[in-house]
């Protein structure tokens, strides 16, 4: 099967199972003894443009590292393609799964264009060194994010949303089925953040699934086809956003009296939030 990647024709390797890609089943998450979620299960709808949102340390990061591998379950299993993604090899991991997490530390030293280029890594071996795909991979993931004018400045020179641009670039050059991203808007301003959205949601319109955790609601609610709500280490509900969106679960999840409108622009949920006087 082949895929456009924004205009070019890029490989996409072929789910091994029937049901979704990206599946957690019953896992206890946490750090050390602190236990963050018990028996949580999702699975991720395949080309699905997936948001989680929640109130601060709800459990969404958490769950958003199981996924990716970061954090190993206690309990339970995260299956990637039917088999448990601990037991796969790294680089077959990220050749199926890409990963953009909530902070990131680029080598000293280190440029723009080298950077975006580690996105390739996984594709290399020792019978298959630098292509011409593996640069028309990192010359396009640089052109989508507007970071290619930027091609050979140091990483470490650039702006917080120039940096967070050129790891999401990084992200792309590695034309992986999935992509995560845990908060991809930090640092950057409304016209940035929107831009960002609309690139992931062009991403997700070339058959690629996403899954990112969004702070903000009515960017999830505008960009997500399926939501998934935690508080306190539970998932809630999950759906489309027109769907499960109400003020009730607002007020719920974040103790937040607001009254849930149309948004005249994406017709999704608006949250606006009541004035107390």
């Amino acid at each position: 099967m082949k895929t456009t990647w924004f205009g070019r024709s890029a490989p996409v390797p072929e789910p091994i199972t029937d049901g979704p890609r990206l599946v957690a089943d019953e896992v206890t998450l946490g750090y050390d003894k602190r236990i963050i979620s018990s028996d949580l299960s999702v699975a991720v709808p395949d080309g699905s443009f997936t948001v989680i949102i929640g109130p601060n340390a709800c459990g969404k990061s958490t769950l958003l590292r199981a996924l990716s591998r970061l954090l190993a379950p206690a309990s339970g299993s995260v299956l990637l393609d039917g088999a448990e993604i601990a037991s796969l090899p790294a680089k077959e991991v990220a050749r199926r799964l890409g990963l953009l997490p909530q902070t990131s530390t680029a080598p000293d030293g280190i440029r723009v264009a080298d950077l975006v280029a580690r996105g390739r890594f996984p594709h290399q071996s020792l019978i298959r060194q630098w292509s011409d795909d593996d640069e028309a991979a990192v010359v396009e993931a640089m052109r989508s994010t507007r970071v290619d004018a930027l091609s050979g400045r140091l990483v470490d020179e650039l702006s917080g949303g120039q940096r967070q641009r050129v790891w999401i670039a990084m992200v792309l050059a590695q034309q992986t089925p999935l992509v995560l991203l845990d908060e991809p808007t930090t640092y950057l301003d409304i016209s940035h953040q929107i831009e960002l959205l609309d690139l992931c949601a062009q991403l997700n319109e070339t058959g690629r699934t996403l899954v990112a955790v969004l702070h903000d609601l009515n960017h999830a609610f505008r960009y997500a086809d399926n939501l998934v709500v935690m508080k306190a280490g539970e998932i809630v509900a999950q759906g489309a956003p027109a769907e499960i969106v109400d003020a009730d679960l607002i007020g719920d999840v974040f103790s937040l009296p607001c009254r849930i409108i149309d948004d005249p622009e994406s017709h999704t949920p608006l949250v606006v939030p009541k004035v107390s006087r």
